[in-house]
């Protein structure tokens, strides 16, 4: 039924080779470092589905730049705290006894959609070591990137967040919105504008699985479309489609600089 409904939205198949064409039109091309935010049903109908969208950036990017998704799995985390859905609290103690440890190479993401998760086990493709906050990379900087992800303040000064805003990287957000932009999580850890909480997650540490506790501040991406659409008043964004999905694409730097502020002056207004 969702097939149909996506053929019926579809004027012609996108293909690899039209999703080429269509990136390039938005200004994406050989070397650059782009941020990947997607979401495959908003293209309509692809012939080859989320392959042929890793392969057209692969196509464009080249190894020569660096592809980036965020490759998260929110369910390796403390389940007295999962709300969607809650587990009886009987089950606590045997989920932490015996869920498996984070492995960046087996663990699935969880609610990141089928492009990530394909993106995820592509060859030559790394992921970091954070068991929520993870990212995968492809092409001539991704160890760089995703090397030394710290468990603690995972999208802070120490997370491949940091390493692109580093590197002058590029968002693209492909058939989603503002509240999909992670790097204004980065924003958030500069502002100093959140709260710290103790989280907990299933990892390896010398060579154990271990239930580890940690630091992180308390994300809040309910503002990300708010600001998102003042930072479009400020900056030019280059935006046009990929099939039937809207798309923007911006520099990274100027986002989470623009973000920063925002959230240092709304602070202090609130």
């Amino acid at each position: 039924m969702k097939e149909k409904k996506l053929i019926d939205k579809t004027a012609k198949p996108n293909t690899r080779e039209s999703i080429v064409k269509d990136l390039k039109a938005l200004g994406l091309k050989k070397g650059i470092i782009v941020l990947v935010h997607s979401s495959l049903s908003s293209l309509g109908w692809t012939c080859g589905g989320e392959i042929s969208v890793i392969q057209a950036l692969m196509d464009v990017i080249t190894e020569e730049g660096t592809i980036i998704m965020p490759t998260q799995s929110s369910d390796y985390s403390n389940p007295e705290l999962w709300g969607n859905p809650a587990v009886p609290k009987s089950w606590i103690n045997t989920i932490k006894e015996k869920m498996p440890a984070y492995d960046p190479n087996i663990t699935p993401t969880r609610g990141m959609g089928r492009i990530v998760e394909a993106f995820r086990k592509f060859p030559n493709v790394l992921r970091s070591s954070h068991p929520t906050c993870s990212f995968g990379a492809w092409g001539k900087y991704s160890k760089e990137i995703i090397e030394n992800h710290s468990l603690e303040y995972s999208l802070g000064e120490n997370s491949p967040l940091a390493r692109i805003y580093d590197l002058n990287g590029y968002v693209l957000l492909l058939g989603v919105g503002y509240d999909s932009n992670t790097s204004y999580h980065l924003s958030e850890y500069r502002s100093k504008s959140m709260k710290t909480s103790t989280f907990e997650s299933p990892i390896i540490e010398e060579g154990k699985r271990v239930w580890k506790k940690y630091k992180d501040i308390e994300f809040n991406a309910d503002m990300f479309p708010k600001i998102g659409l003042e930072f479009e008043k400020n900056h030019k964004i280059d935006t046009g489609l990929m099939g039937n999905a809207k798309c923007k694409f911006f520099k990274q730097r100027a986002a989470v600089d623009f973000a920063e502020k925002w959230l240092l002056e709304n602070s202090k207004n609130s």
